[in-house]
């Protein structure tokens, strides 16, 4: 959540910046605002609006400067407001922060009683203050803000700037990302990569205790005692021309139709072979599969419905018990540990408080065999993990997850076969067919992607609906919650999905004319016990729009609207079945003219509790 930039530069740091700021929309935000050294004195320009609207009001006052900090914010204490904007200030020093501080009431409640004066409602004006009282006591800078950090407890990314160090800028952070550009013309530090496209494609991952010392002669790095440390120089596989717009709307139009291509990447170990190895997960993963007797499987939102998928293929194929827990439940009940459970956390950003939060947790209990599917290589949560997959969709801008879900589903898919090889549940011949199957899913989302017209349709007809109703069964339950969160995102249409079963246990009672029920219609074991459940949604006056395999044989008539997928996939069906309710998704928003990139109260990478 939010968005940090900090810049010391030989050029004017207020271009690099904004277009930093523009480049982390992605994550979220309600306010945005940045704060440069002019002439060695402090000038801060907020705004409760867009990065847009703030660099218009940057430009308007001529702002320059060659060091600088800026920030997007998504409000956690204190209303969406210029006044609890970032960044915050406290005689001459500034400071942008991601993150909440969990005992900030305590700092605030002893710096005010020496006499500190609180303009805002936010946790982060207490570190702004904190820094000062420091400074104000004869420490320097870096100083001041590594005995500031210590006494900080949650999480941070900060950023900070003083007028009495003109030549200095320090960051530091726990539990929340932020990495160092190496640049020919400055040093600088981001939440994101992307955000330093621009000026490098040097960079160094912080850890969680750093603290670092910016200056145009270089960066030194410390932990939380003051000792040095080095961290290693990492040069980005990420280009400038992956986070662009390109010929596409929106990013999530992008990232949709990028799926093809992302699979494809993510499969690519498998391109010319007809067996799985447990060396995809890491060197060391053939002894550690082989040691697992059950998985349990930690996730957060999109991430928890591929979780909820992969439970089906493991125990079904694999015949290993799976459970599957949301992170921010899981490590806060009580649970019984064991050892030869592999714990699986599933992540697009590899950044998220609650999951990197659970698997900490469950180590802890003595669950030590560990596995993450990430798409961020140098993320948190892979640096905690014995086994990692790394998931290639490339960036993912829009926060309405899609090519990370279908990505997280192929890892998981080959996760299950690794472990039914292991165990002696996979035939020779039926491990050609899966591995032929994940091959193919490129071919087979892109006939999928072809069917966009008709689901446009479909859009226009009931964006105008206030609730939906989503059904599923089976392994493809999972992916009618996940239809149903996308609607929701995006387009803010209130809508629900129930395993289809469950219609006549309550739900029923909500299905009316004005109710639009989607079902997801593959023609598989539990194809007939749907059709029942679509005949009751029929007998009360319900609106169907059935997404079904060519063989699934529901006829189309009065109230039930058919769209055909172009074949059958058995095993890998979730696959498929989850793009065309994306696209249902992002046409319905369209109609409604939401924000489909930036959906209202939401943030993309959710680093906060």
């Amino acid at each position: 959540m939010c968005g940090i930039v900090t810049a010391i530069s030989t050029d004017n740091v207020v271009p690099v910046l904004l277009e930093g700021l523009r480049k982390l929309e992605y994550r979220g935000y309600d306010s945005a605002g940045l704060a440069v050294l002019h002439e060695d004195s402090l000038v801060r320009v907020r705004s409760a609006g867009r990065v847009a609207e703030l660099a218009t009001m940057a430009a308007s006052r001529h702002l320059t400067g060659n060091i600088g900090i800026a920030h997007t914010r998504w409000a956690t204490h204190g209303e969406p407001s210029e006044r609890n904007a970032h960044p915050h200030v406290s005689a001459g020093l500034a400071v942008v922060h991601n993150g909440i501080i969990e005992n900030y009431e305590a700092i605030r409640e002893r710096l005010t009683a020496k006499g500190f004066v609180f303009e805002s409602e936010t946790d982060t004006e207490t570190i702004a203050h904190l820094v000062r009282d420091k400074l104000n006591a004869g420490q320097p800078l870096l100083e001041a803000v590594r005995l500031t950090a210590n006494e900080l407890e949650g999480a941070y990314a900060i950023g900070v700037i003083s007028e009495a160090d003109p030549f200095t800028a320090v960051v530091a952070r726990k539990g929340s990302p932020l990495l160092l550009g190496v640049g020919e013309r400055g040093i600088y530090a981001a939440s994101d990569t992307s955000a330093l496209l621009q000026v490098t494609r040097k960079v160094v991952y912080l850890e969680d205790g750093d603290v670092a010392e910016l200056k145009l002669t270089g960066y030194r790095i410390f932990r939380p005692d003051g000792s040095p440390v080095e961290r290693t120089v990492t040069v980005s596989s990420l280009s400038a021309d992956a986070v662009e717009l390109g010929q596409y709307r929106h990013y999530m139009q992008k990232e949709i139709f990028e799926q093809p291509q992302a699979l494809g990447n993510t499969l690519e170990m498998i391109a010319g072979g007809n067996t799985i190895s447990p060396q995809v997960f890491g060197a060391h993963a053939g002894d550690v599969l082989g040691a697992t007797r059950r998985v349990l499987i930690i996730a957060c939102g999109t991430s928890f419905h591929a979780g909820l998928v992969a439970r089906y293929w493991l125990e079904s194929i694999a015949g290993i018990p799976c459970a599957v827990e949301i992170a921010s439940e899981y490590r806060y009940r009580v649970s019984v540990a064991d050892p030869e459970t592999l714990v699986v956390v599933i992540s697009q950003s590899g950044e998220t408080a609650d999951t990197l939060a659970a698997l900490k947790h469950a180590k802890q209990l003595g669950m030590d065999k560990t596995l993450a599917i990430c798409n961020v290589p140098e993320s948190a949560i892979v640096r905690e993990t014995a086994l990692r997959f790394i998931t290639r969709a490339g960036p993912e801008i829009g926060v309405a997850s899609t090519k990370a879900f279908t990505t997280q589903l192929a890892a998981l898919a080959l996760l299950t076969l690794a472990l039914a090889k292991i165990n002696d549940r996979l035939t020779a011949d039926d491990e050609n067919t899966y591995l032929t199957a994940l091959r193919h899913l490129p071919v087979a989302v892109t006939k999928v992607l072809e069917l966009e017209p008709e689901i446009e349709q479909w859009a226009q007809r009931f964006a105008s609906k206030q609730h939906a109703l989503f059904l599923g069964r089976g392994r493809h339950w999972p992916i009618a919650m996940e239809g149903a969160l996308k609607l929701k995102e995006i387009s803010y249409i209130h809508a629900e999905s129930y395993a289809a079963g469950e219609l006549k246990h309550g739900p029923l009672a909500l299905v009316d004319r004005d109710m639009p029920v989607i079902a997801v219609a593959p023609a598989d074991e539990l194809l007939e016990k749907l059709k029942s459940n679509l005949q009751e949604v029929r007998a009360r006056g319900g609106e169907l729009y059935v997404f079904a395999d060519a063989g699934s044989e529901i006829p189309e008539s009065d109230g039930v609207h058919i769209l055909h997928m172009p074949e059958h996939y058995g095993m890998l069906s979730p696959v498929l079945h989850v793009i065309p309710l994306q696209l249902l998704s992002y046409h319905a928003a369209l109609v409604k003219g939401t924000d489909v990139d930036k959906p209202r109260n939401l943030a993309k990478s959710v680093t906060v509790e």
